[in-house]
């Protein structure tokens, strides 16, 4: 049976609830951060956007670009709450639901539960509901599968719906630039231009051999792209990839400064980690991850995966210090964060050591 998907994302979700909240921000360009030199943006109103704001640029980049903003500070509580009044709405539709964040998810309503005679109509049904109960607005894409549903959800946003029909998707993909599709970043994007490719006509032109001789399997589900073809299911329930703790200082610090602030991220996640093995026990984290912002916003990453995952809170922040020892930029070098994470998560079966963990 051919899938039907909806791919739904709540409008400017964080800056939407704050102008609900406060009618004294609504229709004003809304930024939602803490103001001031150490601060990203969370969200940021349409009316925000108009000026070049975008979420996790610098808050003083954004004050520059629109001085007249009104700075928020995020309330997430609130935005948890608004979340789940939404993925209730949903839930009276199908069962299959896949969350990605606070302010969009994925339904499968092939089968659905509510039956309003097509994928489009559910997902107006969807808009409209939350509307009347949220006094927010939504956008929904309508595909057959999950990559297309979510590239038609930003199709006629704010506050609108696109559908692509199994008869449409050659045209549709036909023009698309090659950045739209997904794991298609800044840098993939121009190696692909350097092979004049920009559109994914270019990447069926170019052919499945050739991309998969350049990029490996990458290539070869770029190709896949081009055509449509994207078989993975709408997963109710995502396995947790990472957890982690990061925090941005208030003054950049030199690499020999972070080891009490890796330590107190560390026992962060450790808790994050127990809460984790409550809902899912056995399940091992076998990598440890330490997460690195310079002064000049270059993300670092280190990682170990050792033989013995870490059994401790007091082993995560030895390993997650030692692996500033892997870092190779000058020790002048200035940090403005730090995180520590743990993945590589392995399910109970595959994972014979550590039963009893948190016990």
């Amino acid at each position: 049976m051919q899938r039907k998907i909806i791919h739904v994302d709540m409008d400017a979700f964080y800056a939407s609830v704050e102008q609900r909240d406060d009618p004294a921000l609504r229709g004003r360009p809304v930024v939602v951060a803490w103001k001031g030199a150490r601060s990203v943006v969370c969200a940021a109103s349409y009316e925000a956007r108009k000026f070049g704001v975008r979420s996790a640029m610098p808050a003083l980049r954004a004050e520059k670009l629109c001085p007249q903003a009104i700075f928020v500070p995020p309330d997430f509580s609130r935005y948890k709450a608004v979340s789940r009044q939404v993925r209730a709405i949903f839930a009276r539709h199908t069962d299959l639901i896949e969350p990605l964040s606070l302010d969009e998810a994925y339904l499968d309503v092939t089968a659905p539960i509510k039956d309003l005679g097509s994928a489009t109509a559910i997902a107006a049904d969807i808009r409209a509901t939350i509307l009347q109960e949220t006094e927010l607005t939504a956008s929904a894409g309508i595909a057959p599968n999950k990559f297309l549903a979510k590239i038609a959800s930003d199709w006629n946003k704010p506050n609108g719906q696109f559908v692509v029909k199994p008869s449409m998707v050659d045209a549709f993909l036909a023009p698309l630039p090659v950045g739209r599709l997904p794991g298609v970043g800044k840098v993939m994007e121009a190696k692909l231009a350097e092979l004049g490719i920009a559109t994914c006509t270019d990447l069926r032109a170019l052919g499945a051999q050739a991309l998969e001789a350049r990029f490996g399997r990458w290539g070869l589900r770029l190709h896949e792209l081009s055509l449509g073809i994207d078989e993975h299911p709408v997963q109710p329930e995502r396995p947790t990839l990472q957890i982690s703790s990061e925090d941005t200082f208030a003054s950049d610090l030199h690499l020999s400064d972070l080891e009490p602030h890796i330590r107190r991220l560390a026992a962060d996640t450790w808790r994050g980690y127990a809460k984790e093995w409550q809902q899912h026990p056995g399940r091992i984290a076998r990598t440890v991850v330490l997460k690195l912002k310079t002064a000049d916003f270059r993300i670092l990453t280190r990682s170990l995966t050792a033989t013995a995952p870490p059994t401790s809170q007091q082993q995560l922040a030895e390993i997650a210090c030692r692996l500033r020892e892997r870092v190779e930029l000058p020790a002048q070098t200035r940090y403005r964060l730090v995180g520590v994470g743990l993945s590589g998560f392995v399910e109970p079966d595959d994972s014979p050591l550590q039963e009893d963990l948190f016990d």
